[in-house]
Order: C-alpha cells, then structure tokens, then sequence
C-alpha cells in the first residue's frame, strides 16, 4: 500500500482539490481508499490572475515564474494541511494549474504551420517537493505529449481500473470547466472481491474532451451577477429560464464538435472570446439572463450527447457524472432528459467520490509513475505508444 496526495486545480479554477488516497494493487487489482478529501479555494486575487492568463493576458517571464511560485506553494500547502491533519503520505501526484492547452495539429495564432501539442501546467513539481519534503510527481501530459497525443485526458485508464463492470457499458462524464467522457465497455468478466479485472487494458476504452461544461456557465454567472456570484449554485437560476434551441443548434456547428476522437481542448476555445460572442448572439433573441444559462446550459447537455451518439460504438447502458457540475441538478435532469432511457448517476453513487475523483486518479497515476507502469492509452490521447507519465521531483533530503 502507497499513502499518496492527489492534487489539482482544473479549468474551472475554482480551488485545489487534494485527496488523501491509500492505493494498493496495479492495473489488474486496483484498489483505493480515500482517506480525506478537501478543497482549497484560491485567494480571489490569484484566481483572477490565473482566468486572465488562461484568457490570453500577456505577461513577462518575471510575472510568469512570480505566478508559478504563486500556484506551487499553493498546492503545497493543501498538501501540508491534508498531511498534518492525517499523516503518512509518502508520495505526492500533482497535476497543477493548466495555464494554457494546444492540441496537436492546431496551429498557433502567432506560430504559423504549429503542428506539435502543447500544454503548460503551472505549480511545479521540484518547489512542492522542497516544500512540502515529500516526494512529488508532476507535469504529467508532457510525455504523452511528446509522444504524439494530445496529453488529455489522462484520466481513463484510471477510470477503467476503479469503475469497469462486467455486465453493464459505462460514461463516465467529468463536467469541470472543460467536460470529458471516458467510455467503458462491459468487461465480460465477473469481478472478485471486488477488484478490477480488466483483460487486456484499454481494449474497446475511449476517451475524448466533449466541450464546454462549467467554463461558459461560470463566465455568464459572473458577467449577469456582476461580479457577485462565480457559479449557478444547482442550476437554480438557469432553471428558471428557457434555452433557445435555435441558438444551440447554430453553436453545434463549431467545429470541435464535429472533430473526431482523439481530441482535447480548454478555455483556449471555450473561455472569455467565446462567451462574450454567444452574448452578442442572444441579444438577437432577446432573452433573459436566466434564458441565457438555460441556452449555455443546453449547449453542455447537446454536445455531451452529440459526441455519444457520433463517436461511441453503442450508447452506454449507464453514465456517471463527476466534477462540480455533478451538483447542477438542472443540467443533471436535462441530460437525463436528452440521454433517456439510459440512466445517469454519479461516481459517487458507484463509491467513488464525484468530488475528488480526478484528485485520486493522479494519486493513482503518481504510483504508477514511481512503480515504472505506463499510465495513458494511445487510443484515447493518440499518443504512438503507453509512456510514463510525471517527473519524479525528490526533496533534498531524501537523498542528502
């Protein structure tokens, strides 16, 4: 058994998760035991910083590294906290604050003919290390990246491990800022003791970014409320409003939703410039605010759907939702709505944590790295081969 501190911050930037997770196993028998969970908000100053980065603001090399120091002894100190309420973790696995995303292939606005990918991750791994005297592992999307993928997401395989079922094809739809499904096909296999028996891993498992979940919802919450509000707490308030069909339909046709698996994004595509032309494009329409999230709303549930019917091989028997928008009971029951008659839970509901789930999947990927098992699947990232994932950051006195 490994003691390991899962961390990460997603796009929605609302705060550090940090999972405390016993791992034991590998791939074949994985188990894990969350110990404790929490979230650790940013201070709004940094947050706001972070959005405007991930929105294009420009900003020197020294404003960079003060920013990345920032957001290192941030995630240091979740990390600490967790540690000093509860004890005995060996190794930590951070993922960090992505900052910016390119997927391969997509050229750059100021790089003409860009085909490489590219993803930066602030919080670095060797100053959590130092500060926090245990071993971290970090920068986990650059191997695959380098090994032709997209470097996202990463999370499947781990998915796979803890949430397979023998009788029964599984979504399992993360709804962060960005939302991204895995699918897993029935493994034919009846489970002993409860462990995850996966017969050639990653055999018929997809996994692919769907497009906006919170990212565009946040940003509408803040520009109706003024600043007052970061997120519509359960979908209340776009409840209270009516999605104009017409104006999802036209916003399926951007092109990422026709792309074909593998494929990956960020608030490149989904953030401030997109939000703010879906504005002027309601105004047409003359709709409410409320109307307005029941539309940006709608556009997460059809292109969740979209992507199932386009890309699977068969719609699944079951969903399971994890990520903040797991707690949005309105965009909960319009997908229920548009997926029926399959049903949609939560993680939580199949005993792992809707909350920390992609907390405790780089916990496990951290123990993977340290173990020398590779932790992505080509067919999801379209990397050329499985790599190992993270750069392993030692403290100076574990070797002092």
């Amino acid at each position: 058994m490994t003691r390991v501190i899962g961390l990460i911050s997603g796009t929605s930037v609302d705060g550090i998760d940090a999972a405390l997770v016993d791992v034991v196993g590998s791939q074949t028998n994985l188990k894990v035991n969350l110990v404790a969970g929490k979230t650790f908000p940013y201070p709004a100053n940094l947050r706001s910083q972070i959005l405007s980065v991930c929105s294009g603001s420009a900003l020197s090399v020294a404003e960079l590294a003060q920013l990345d120091d920032a957001i290192s002894q941030e995630f240091a100190t979740a990390a600490l906290t967790i540690q000093a309420e509860y004890d005995g973790a060996e190794l930590i696995g951070s993922h960090g604050q992505t900052v910016y995303h390119r997927p391969p292939g997509q050229a750059d606005k100021e790089i003409a003919g860009a085909v490489m990918g590219y993803s930066l991750q602030l919080g670095r791994g060797a100053l959590i290390a130092q500060l926090t005297g245990i071993t971290t592992v970090s920068n986990f999307r650059s191997a695959d990246i380098a090994a032709g993928g997209q470097g996202a997401p990463l999370v499947p395989i781990v998915d796979a491990c803890l949430l397979a079922e023998p009788n029964r094809s599984l979504c399992i739809q993360n709804l962060g800022g960005i939302g991204n499904v895995t699918y897993l096909p029935a493994t034919g296999k009846q489970a002993n003791n409860h462990e995850s028996e996966i017969s050639g891993l990653g055999d018929g498992i997809l996994g692919w970014d769907t497009g906006p979940a919170n990212s565009l919802l946040d940003l509408a919450v803040q520009h109706f409320s003024g600043g007052t509000k970061t997120c519509d707490e359960g979908g209340a308030w776009a409840a209270g409003g009516t999605p104009c069909q017409a104006l999802v339909e036209d916003w399926l046709q951007q092109a990422f939703f026709g792309q074909a698996p593998p494929k990956s994004t960020g608030r490149e595509l989904f953030g401030v410039d997109y939000f703010d032309r879906c504005l002027v494009e309601t105004s047409a329409y003359n709709l409410s605010p409320a109307d307005v999230l029941a539309t940006l709303t709608e556009l997460t549930v059809a292109s969740i759907v979209h992507s199932y019917q386009t890309f699977l091989p068969a719609m699944p028997d079951r969903v399971l939702l994890c990520g903040g928008g797991s707690h949005n009971l309105y965009l909960k029951r319009r997908l229920q709505a548009q997926l029926h008659p399959v049903q949609v839970l939560t993680t939580s509901e199949a005993g792992l944590s809707v909350d920390f789930k992609e907390a405790i999947a780089f916990a496990v990927l951290a123990d993977w790295r340290v173990r020398g098992i590779p932790g992505n699947l080509p067919q999801v990232t379209g990397a050329c081969a499985p790599v190992l994932l993270g750069e392993i950051n030692s403290c100076w006195h574990s070797w002092a």
